[in-house]
């Protein structure tokens, strides 16, 4: 894995739980780009304010949107451990397994938090009679005890995984939440390929409208697959290893505008990770899919990616280090400084930051 920490060591700043985005934007307001939209100029150090349906303004003809196509599953399953309530999140495939993270439920029904003293050979129960077993762990110890949040598991189901998810899976949500939303809450309007645990939230405020005014301005908009794991916002740790996939037509595209002098704008951390791991030191994107764990940030730089679309990330989040690596130190924490002043909104159902060279 390239390590990749800075963005001075995870930022740490406090969230202010005026700023959890509750529900999604279509419930407060017109529609799913009504959210807005902060622009962040690394050249200029410019920081402005706008609605998301300003964002084809704000580009250029050439440029080129790099969205990712992986559609969000319901990850969330209602188990027990020796009796005891829990959530188990499947959070993709790996080596040994099913990668998986044990929580445990708020009584409230609002909120989980992760069950970090599971041991190896545990037993998960889920309903309708299967089991998972954890049996190594699938990420780094936290705290003094050791604990274990991601989790190699054997899953014993009665049938194939996306049947039983249909009917007993739930898309994973967390405490900030106001109430449970339908698995359509949690998909982009790019999604078209299953395998998410978590919704790649960056292009949730796109609509088809918004699409074509950018397709008639001379903005490109290409496809790569990403399929997120959890990400847990109690540990700043890396990304997990993540299966991706950049067409050769994509390639193809990325390649072209950039010898046109068009910028390469990702849609979300997923997208910066596919593209640049399909990236080679000389800048070429080539055709390329598998198992990635790229992690962009100081000592492994931007070869392909311009600028991005991403949403707001919660304090010492590894994702940080990623968007310095786009934007910069100063341009970063005034565009963090200025998101908390402004009363911008977190999460998955929050608003947005464009960052431009």
């Amino acid at each position: 894995m390239t390590s990749a920490v800075s963005a001075r060591a995870h930022m740490d700043f406090e969230l202010p739980p005026s700023l959890e985005a509750v529900a999604p934007p279509e419930e407060r307001g017109r529609g799913r780009d009504d959210v807005r939209l902060m622009e962040a100029r690394r050249s200029s150090g410019l920081i402005a304010h706008h609605q998301f349906q300003a964002l084809p303004d704000l580009l250029r003809p050439g440029d080129l949107l790099v969205v990712n196509t992986s559609a969000t599953i319901s990850a969330a399953i209602r188990c027990t451990v020796s009796g005891e309530p829990a959530l188990l999140h499947l959070s993709g495939g790996g080596t040994g397994g099913q990668i998986v993270e044990l929580r445990h439920p708020d009584p409230s029904g609002r909120g989980n938090t992760p069950w970090l003293d599971a041991e190896c050979g545990t037993v998960v129960k889920l309903p309708d009679g299967a089991t998972a077993q954890l049996l190594e762990p699938a990420g780094p110890r936290f705290g003094a005890g050791g604990g274990v949040r991601l989790w190699s598991a054997r899953l014993a189901l009665p049938t194939f995984i996306d049947a039983y998810l249909a009917v007993h899976g739930r898309p994973i949500s967390y405490g900030y939440v106001s109430r449970e939303q339908p698995l359509s809450a949690y998909q982009t309007i790019f999604a078209t390929e299953p395998g998410s645990a978590e919704m790649p939230s960056a292009a949730r405020p796109f609509t088809p409208a918004l699409v074509t005014r950018l397709v008639a301005l001379g903005i490109g908009v290409v496809p790569v697959v990403l399929h997120c794991g959890v990400s847990s916002p109690e540990t700043g740790e890396p990304p997990q290893r993540e299966w991706f996939r950049v067409p050769a037509a994509t390639a193809a595209s990325i390649n072209a505008s950039r010898r046109a002098g068009g910028w390469i704008v990702a849609v979300g951390t997923t997208s910066v990770r596919a593209v640049e791991s399909a990236t080679g030191p000389d800048g070429r994107t080539a055709e390329a899919q598998g198992w990635t764990d790229l992690v962009v940030g100081p000592g492994r730089e931007l070869r392909a990616v311009d600028g991005m679309i991403t949403g707001w990330h919660e304090p010492r989040s590894s994702h940080l280090a990623m968007l310095e690596a786009v934007g910069g130190w100063p341009l970063l924490e005034a565009s963090y400084r200025a998101a908390l002043d402004n009363g911008y909104l977190w999460h998955e159902f929050g608003d947005s930051h464009l960052i431009l060279p």
